[in-house]
Formats: C-alpha cells, structure tokens, sequence
C-alpha cells in the first residue's frame, strides 16, 4: 500500500509518500481501507518535532479518517466487514491506503454522511463536543461566544451549541467566515476584534456578559475573554500558540473558571458519551461537517502548509 512516512522532524517536505507492506489485523483490531484522511495542526506539531511526545521514526501521521472495513481480528464484533466507519486514532497512522484500529477507536458512519466529511469527525468534532459540554458544561439558555467559528472546530461548536438550545455568538477574521459561521446557525456574527469591546458584548447579552467561552488562540485573548464573561463565567482553552499574561484577581470578583481541555484525557466512558452523541447528531442532521479542500495523499506537505494558513473555512482533507 501506499503511505506516508517521516523520517526525520522538520518542514512539510519530511513527508515523503512510500510504498509498504500491507498491515494485518490482530486480535480485537480493525483494517479499515481508507477513503479520506482529516489533517489537524496537531500533526504539524509533532512532523516537526515541536510537541512534549514524539514518536519513534520512521512513522506514518495521522489520526482521524473513514473508510470501509477491510478485515476485522478476532473478538471483533458490532463492525462488519464492508461496514462504512469513521475513525479517530490508529495503531498505524491514517495518512495511508490502510490503517490497523483498535475496536475502540472505529465508529459506524451514516450513509448521508461522505468519506470526506466522516474524516473530518473524530479529532475537530470531538474537540468541540468535550470543550462545550464535558468541560464547559454549556447548559440550554446559556450564551456562548466561539472564537474562531469558521475552521472544523468552531463550525461544530456552532452547530453542536445552537442544537443544544444555546445563543450563539461566533467570530472569525474574514466575510467569508463569518458569512460561514452564520450559516452554520450561529446568533450573532462578528469580527475576531469583538473582544476588544467589551462594552457591546456586555449590551448583547443584556449586561450580564456571556457565560461560556471556547477560545482557540489564548495566547492573543485570554486576557480579553476575562473582561467579558458573566458571572460564574467559564473559559474553555482549546488552543493556544505561545504563553499569555493575565491579571488573576479578573477571576475572582466574578468567580471565573479557566479550563484546559484535551481530548487525550478524555475516559473510555466520556469518549463512549462524546461519540454516541456525534452518531446521534450525524443521524440527525444537526452536525454537518464542512469540507474545505480535498488534496491528494502525494501532496501531504501542501496540506501541512494549507492546516496553518490564515483563516480555515472547514476541514482539509488527504485523499488516498
């Protein structure tokens, strides 16, 4: 099969596409022929070299993708071969023809749902689901202000929130964004630079500031999310390129969490909840993921190069 593989840490071009042994199931394990593979920044952190846990190389990237069943190991049951899944995580890597899961990490997809968007669920959907509601504890009634509304998390934050009864106020940093934000069933749309206002969020919210926040650049508005949070108000760190300085005492007069979230801690039981959650809204026509460019698997470093570039209008996808 084709695959690939990193040889050495560094820029996109370390991603060399190669031909290797097809992978074989063990016991409990899933084959999974893959049809599109979704690429998160997270995977340009570790290509390279700039993340706490590398991996031992030559390795192949990836983490999320859909396919069909391939073949299945022994004790394997409620996935059949020929079954359309998505999958988030791999013993093998997904930036390949085929990919070795464990059961745990393959889920059945909807027929509604293509290859493309299916490879777009695990780590992006996933994230937003377990920063509004296992982390955020986002409750119906509540507002919530999603920083960075047009890229594959914040599309499904709006969408998860706006279905969960929440109003939803969105940013993001181009009319092509935003327009896409609002598409996507949020409230009220604005420019990343809202924050800088705290006055006209706190007359949009009736004066009592918005409740929960899901930030994907804390490093820039940390110290801004402070100012405009409700009491009891809630801060969700999703992302964050670099350190930030904040005043402490901001939290204090009005009882301010500031909540890290990662999907890496999240319990067999709390994934068990997130994905029951994601097939439902799937089914339902609630979550739809967005599809922002299909790139061939060959072009690995243009797709490595397109994941950090600006504002993101949906999920980037290698296709075998």
């Amino acid at each position: 099969m084709k695959a690939i593989q990193v040889q050495a840490f560094g820029d996109p071009d370390v991603l060399t596409i190669v031909e290797v042994p097809d992978p074989k199931p063990g016991a409990g394990q899933i084959l999974v022929r893959v049809h599109a593979i979704g690429v998160n920044p997270v995977e340009t952190y570790i290509r390279s070299g700039k993340y706490p846990v590398l991996p031992s190389r030559p390795y192949t990237p990836g983490n999320d993708a859909a396919g069909v069943v391939e073949a299945v190991g022994e004790g394997v049951t409620g996935v059949p071969v020929g079954a359309r899944v998505y999958v988030y995580g791999s013993l093998t890597g997904t930036y390949a023809e085929l990919a070795v899961c464990e059961r745990s990490q393959v889920y059945l997809l909807p027929d509604k749902i293509s290859f493309s968007q299916g490879a777009a669920i695990g780590t992006p959907v996933g994230a937003a689901w377990r920063a509004l509601f296992h982390r955020g504890h986002a409750t119906p009634g509540e507002t919530v202000l999603i920083h960075g509304a047009s890229g594959a998390v914040g599309i499904s934050a709006v969408q998860f929130a706006r279905a969960a009864g929440l109003t939803v106020i969105a940013t993001a940093g181009s009319d092509r964004g935003r327009l896409l934000a609002q598409e996507q069933g949020a409230h009220h749309v604005f420019d990343h630079n809202i924050s800088d206002n705290p006055t006209m969020l706190k007359d949009l919210t009736g004066g009592q500031g918005v409740h929960l926040i899901l930030e994907m650049l804390a490093n820039q508005n940390l110290g801004k999310d402070l100012r405009i949070l409700a009491k009891k108000g809630r801060v969700v760190v999703i992302g964050s390129r670099g350190p930030v300085e904040i005043d402490p005492r901001m939290t204090m007069s009005n009882e301010i969490d500031i909540r890290g979230m990662t999907l890496a801690l999240a319990t067999p039981d709390e994934l068990l909840q997130m994905h029951a959650s994601i097939g439902a809204a799937l089914e339902a026509g609630t979550l739809r993921p967005i599809i922002q460019e299909e790139i061939p698997l060959g072009q690995a470093p243009r797709a490595h190069h397109a994941v950090l570039e600006g504002d993101s209008f949906g999920k980037i996808v290698l296709v075998p």
